[in-house]
Order: structure tokens, then C-alpha cells, then sequence
């Protein structure tokens, strides 16, 4: 109940402000189970992408989003436990079977289950490796996939922006779905999990117009911030080098200061005894 009472209130609010388009709508089944798999540009996709769906869809969302502290933590868990967002553990192994599985009692119920390849949000707007948990749910689920490309959301809430920006249009595109049937009993063949995702990522390149970029977005994130944390060394190293030069010329500006006075005061004194 609460999805809808939050889509009722944000629904009309989005629409104004940021008037939305969508594309292909008729391709999401109106009943029965399907896998809604979507490229990830922003915090944003999970309000723009179901947005003009008739149907809820139960995203499989990070853990964090559940475990944050103070008011913004507060807000986020109140809010994707409220629309029935799953938390899932990201880290691997064990974790992600468990978030495979909770994946399939969501099908299993019949409803619509939203899912995120990439594993998380692109860092720079293009569209990166997806993993092959989304082909297992596929093949072991025998759901259809229908896949969701977000379009123009990176320009909206870009990462570590927290309020949105306006004069921007987003859009939504549907896909037709994508029947893995031929695959089925074959969920543990890694070959095929891996031809299924990438027929699944070739499909949302299409749709969205990305660049798409061969290897995993939490890699390259990683590079990324390796790189920002070294750039930030070396800032704090040549500021420590420049105030150090600053002190170094400021006190041989005194010392040459002092010296002056110095030389000054000896020449008057000069004078003074010259003229008596």
C-alpha cells in the first residue's frame, strides 16, 4: 500500500517538475513474473523507471541503503523499506546466493523483480560489464527479461550530487522481451550465464545509446577513487611544500627587515659620532 501512496504523491510531483517521456511501456507483461533489468545512471533510477508502469517492481537494492545513520539513513531505510525494496549484500559468495534466492521467491509471487547488471552506478555514463546473476535468475526463474534503459538520469542526480537538478527531461525505454528459453537446465553452465548477460547488456547498449565499456563498474570505480585519493596526497604534499616555502620566504623577509634596521641604526649612530 505504501508504493502506491508514495508513487500517488511522487508521481505527479516528477511529472512537473522534470516531465518525464517513456518509450515501450506495452512490452512489460501486465501480469505474471518478468525480470525488469536496467542500466544504472543514478539514486534516480529508482523513482523515474517504474514511474509509468501500472505494475510494482521489487528492486533488489544495496544494503546500504538500509543501514545509513542519522536523518539521511533514517529517510532511506523508512523510504525503500516502505516501497518494498529488498536489501541485498553486495560482497560475494554466500551473500549473493542469498540475493539470488530472494530474487526467485519475488518471481515466484508472480510479480515484476528489478535488477541492476552492472552491480552499481555507472561513474561515468557508460555502460559497463554486467554480472551474471541476472542470467541465473533468468534461466532458473524461466522469466522473461525485459530490458529498462535509463536515459539522461546521470544529468539529474550525478554521484555525490544530493539534490537533484532541474531543466533536465529524463526518459524511459522498454524493451522487447528477451526469451532465454533455449537455455533452460543450463543455469550452472558459466559459459552460458555469461552469453546470456551479455545478449541482456547488448540489448540495454542499444536501447540507452551508451558506450559500452568490457569490464566490471566497481573495478573501474575502485581505479577511480584510487586515483582521486593520490591526487589528494599530492594537493596536501604542494600545500605542505607551498606554506613551507611561504614561512621560509617570510622569515628571510624579517631577517633582511631586522638586517636594515640594523645597518640603520649603526649608520645614525655613525653620524651622530661624526658630528660631535
Amino acid at each position: 500500500m505504501f508504493y502506491w501512496v508514495v508513487k500517488a504523491i511522487l508521481g505527479p510531483v516528477l511529472a512537473v517538475l522534470w516531465q518525464p517521456r517513456a518509450e515501450g511501456v506495452e512490452n512489460v507483461p501486465r501480469r505474471g513474473p518478468a525480470i525488469m533489468v536496467s542500466n544504472h545512471l543514478s539514486f534516480s533510477d529508482h523513482f523515474f523507471g517504474p514511474l509509468p508502469l501500472p505494475r510494482k517492481i521489487t528492486f533488489l537494492a544495496k544494503a546500504e541503503y538500509f543501514t545509513g545513520t542519522g536523518v539521511k539513513g533514517f529517510v532511506s531505510r523508512a523510504f525503500f523499506t516502505g516501497v518494498g525494496q529488498i536489501p541485498i549484500d553486495r560482497s560475494g559468495g554466500k551473500a549473493s546466493e542469498a540475493a539470488l534466492r530472494t530474487g526467485l521467491r519475488v518471481l515466484k509471487r508472480g510479480d515484476l523483480l528489478g535488477i541492476y547488471p552492472e552491480g552499481t552506478r555507472s561513474p561515468d555514463g557508460r555502460l559497463y560489464r554486467g554480472r551474471t546473476g541476472v542470467a541465473r535468475l533468468a534461466l532458473e526463474a524461466k522469466a522473461p527479461v525485459v530490458p529498462m534503459a535509463m536515459i539522461n538520469l546521470e544529468k539529474i542526480m550525478p554521484p555525490g550530487r544530493t539534490v537533484p537538478k532541474l531543466g533536465v527531461r529524463p526518459k524511459v525505454v522498454f524493451g522487447e522481451p528477451l526469451d532465454f528459453s533455449r537455455y533452460y537446465g543450463m543455469e550452472k553452465d558459466q559459459r552460458v550465464l555469461r552469453a546470456v548477460t551479455d545478449e541482456i547488456m547488448y540489448a540495454l547498449m542499444e536501447l540507452s545509446g551508451q558506450e559500452y565499456v568490457d569490464r566490471y563498474a566497481q573495478s573501474v570505480k575502485a581505479e577511480l577513487e584510487a586515483e582521486a585519493k593520490e591526487a589528494r596526497r599530492e594537493q596536501n604534499a604542494d600545500d605542505k611544500d607551498r606554506r613551507r616555502t611561504k614561512r621560509a620566504a617570510k622569515k628571510t623577509e624579517r631577517a633582511e627587515r631586522k638586517a636594515a634596521k640594523k645597518a640603520e641604526r649603526a649608520a645614525r649612530k655613525k653620524g651622530s659620532d661624526e658630528d660631535a
